[in-house]
This record gives structure tokens, C-alpha cells and sequence, in this order.
């Protein structure tokens, strides 16, 4: 069997890994995993993995479950199964992110940890992109030229690549605290190179910010959306929740 490949950034499995390698051992679950590329990286940690996806047939890592389910629907897994659970790459390719959480709630034990990445839509240079094309680089126009090309490369596996879902830091931590998760905290995959030129629009974002009283800020997380993961964040947004 070929060893395998990534269908993530190599940076962002290189976070994940970041984040659990101080952690203490114990099950986890990989969904969607792909070919199994973060599932070695976790084996190889010492996590006891599990693993779940749309299409297992394109699963490559030997000696290692892979069980076949839909994160818009029930996954195969019992109640309180797992300490940790991984989802990366997973919300924006679904119709339904709040039964994912849901599901991800559901499958993990008290206290286990929960991480999940989504495309970054709220830095600047994304803003700016919306500002001007009316899309962002993660969430182009689905137009029947684009599901076309989409289609010859992945036919009758789309969800691979389709992003249909553009849901950004408010979304995911409303969904992970009505889900009964505390937001540990966020990361992002690895800088942007040009960051360094939104640097004086940043300043004037936050800025602008310190006019809000504390309690408006504190509502509406004017804090956390301003900060350099956000705002002047790389291309993905990774976060580590705890189930209270």
C-alpha cells in the first residue's frame, strides 16, 4: 500500500501535531482522514487512532480502522467512544456543521478534546477579496464551468473538493459552545507571507475597535476577531475546544 498523502496543508497537520504532543495518550478519531496522512502523523505521536471518512477506498494507511461515515449524518461510533477527536478540513466541505458538532459532542468522553479547522475567511486580505470580487479565495462561485472541471478530476467523489459552507470563527465557537465546548484556543496553520502589508489597515481595525465599551466587545468577541490569528492570519484557523 503507498504511504499517505496529505489533502490538507502540510501546516496545518504540523499544528494539529504541535498541539497534541504534550498531551496525555489516549483515543482518538480522525474524521475526515483522507488517505490517513494526519492519521500516521498521530500514530506516530502514540495516539491509540481511529479513523472515518466519506470514501474509505482512498484510506492508505495499513493496520489502522477506517470506518465509512457522513459528518452530515450520524457517525458509526457509540456514545463517549473517544478522548480526542480531529476534524480538519471537514466543516466547509458539509451542508450541516451543527450536526457535525453535535456528533462530535455526542462521541466524546468528558473533558476530551476537540480539534477543528476551517478556511480562514476574516483575515484582511480575505476581507478584501469579498470587498472587491465578491467572493473569497476558499469560497468561489460554484458555477456549472467550475462543478465541471470539479467533476473530471474527482468524479464521483465532488465533496472532496467542493467548499460549500463558508463558516468563519463566530460560527464555528457559537456551534462549539452550544455543543457544550469551551474554546482552549485558536491557532492559525503558518503566517502569510505579504501579512507585513496589512499591517497599517490592521492597526486602524483595531483602532476603531478600542471606541466599543467593554461589554460590546466582550458580546460580540471584537477582541478575538481582531486578533493576529484572525485578522492577520494564514490561510486556515485551527481550534482546540474542551467538552465541559
Amino acid at each position: 500500500m503507498q504511504s499517505p498523502v496529505a489533502l490538507a496543508h502540510e501546516a496545518i497537520h504540523e499544528t494539529v501535531e504541535n498541539i497534541l504532543k504534550s498531551a496525555e495518550r489516549g483515543k482518538i478519531l480522525d474524521v475526515p482522514a483522507g488517505e490517513g496522512a494526519l492519521a500516521l502523523r498521530l500514530k506516530n505521536l502514540g495516539f491509540t487512532v481511529f479513523c472515518c471518512d466519506l470514501y474509505t477506498e482512498i484510506f492508505k494507511l495499513s493496520e489502522t480502522e477506517i470506518k465509512r461515515g457522513n459528518l452530515d449524518a450520524k457517525l458509526p461510533y457509540d456514545d463517549k467512544s473517544f478522548d480526542y477527536l480531529v476534524c480538519v478540513e471537514g466543516l466547509e466541505h458539509i451542508e450541516n456543521p451543527a450536526n457535525a458538532m453535535r456528533e462530535f459532542a455526542r462521541i466524546l468522553k468528558e473533558n476530551g478534546t476537540l480539534i477543528v479547522s476551517v478556511p480562514n475567511i476574516m483575515n484582511i486580505e480575505e476581507r478584501l477579496k469579498w470587498l472587491f470580487n465578491g467572493y473569497t479565495s476558499h469560497f468561489k462561485p460554484l458555477s456549472s464551468e467550475a462543478l465541471a472541471e470539479i467533476s473530471k478530476e474527482f468524479g464521483g467523489m465532488e465533496e472532496i473538493a467542493l467548499h460549500v459552507n463558508p463558516i468563519g470563527y463566530s460560527e464555528v465557537r457559537y456551534l462549539l459552545e452550544k455543543n457544550g465546548f469551551s474554546l482552549q484556543k485558536t491557532y492559525l496553520d503558518k503566517p502569510k507571507k505579504n501579512s507585513w502589508a496589512y499591517f497599517p489597515l490592521a492597526a486602524l481595525i483595531k483602532l476603531a475597535a478600542r471606541f466599543s465599551s467593554a461589554n460590546k466587545k466582550k458580546s460580540r468577541w471584537t477582541d478575538e476577531l481582531n486578533s493576529d490569528e484572525v485578522l492577520l492570519g494564514g490561510n486556515t484557523l485551527i481550534f482546540e475546544a474542551k467538552k465541559n
